[in-house]
């Protein structure tokens, strides 16, 4: 599938030599994983409609979603976002798993969950997965019953329970070196006020939804101050837009 570049340069390219280029920078924090998230927008600002996100989408944001899922070594989701949108198993294809055995990693990304209420959507086809591998952080007991998949469950306290510190345990005891967050708008948000994105890939689809419950890609209050990004590559294809943004510069 071939996408066309508008920034920096313009030229035709293909999903696989892009995201080749998705590594982390050498000036990344060593006590976490470097991280990227990734969101698709409609052009009046709604990242739903009829409260799912696939509808916004097309080939091409499908082929970027999945190719970013196999380039990392575990996928972050909020509990609402893995309940709307109804989550299976992080890589689907098996060739997708092969290529990722072939380059010397797990067959898949390490699927991973922060509740602090306890409330897992334990009846999505993830959990149901026996060949998925997940890693669940708690501030609660959470019930497992009727789990298919492997899932580690981390306890922490109240207090530790931030993203800083879900990071750090994602790094030193799974050696999680590139993380993906598919959201919601509210772990996006978390992640933004505890600094911890690197990078965003955000898609602009040629649709309105003309208002409606859907959120904006960030849900909250506001930060401080605002966030720079600085455009490291503007593509598109059948009237979309590709964003790939790194944070912090402006």
């Amino acid at each position: 599938m071939e996408f066309r570049e508008l920034f920096p340069e313009s030229r035709a390219v293909r999903v696989p030599d892009l995201l080749a280029t998705v590594e982390p920078t050498p000036d990344r924090p060593a006590d976490r994983p470097y991280v990227i998230v990734n969101f698709i927008s409609s052009a009046d600002g709604r990242a739903t409609f009829h409260g799912r996100s696939g509808p916004l989408g097309d080939e091409g944001d499908r082929a970027l979603f999945h190719g970013l899922r196999e380039r990392v070594d575990a996928v972050l989701v909020g509990t609402g976002t893995l309940r709307a949108e109804r989550y299976g198993r992080i890589l689907s294809r098996p060739e997708r798993r092969e290529r990722r055995v072939a380059s010397g990693r797990t067959p898949e990304p390490l699927a991973c969950v922060v509740t602090r209420t306890g409330d897992v959507p334990r009846d999505i086809p993830l959990f149901a997965e026996p060949q998925a591998r997940i890693v669940l952080f708690a501030a609660r007991e959470v019930s497992l019953a009727g789990v298919g998949a492997a899932v580690q469950v981390v306890r922490l306290e109240p207090g530790e329970m931030t993203l800083t510190t879900v990071l750090r345990r994602l790094r030193a005891d799974h050696g999680v070196e590139m993380l993906l967050c598919e959201g919601g708008p509210t772990l996006f948000a978390s992640l933004l006020r505890e600094r911890l994105v690197d990078e965003l890939f955000l898609t602009l689809a040629p649709r309105l939804t003309g208002g409606g419950e859907g959120l904006p890609i960030t849900r909250g209050p506001e930060l401080p101050d605002l966030v720079p990004l600085r455009t490291i590559w503007l593509l598109e294809r059948a009237g979309s837009l590709y964003l790939r943004y790194g944070l912090g510069q402006s």
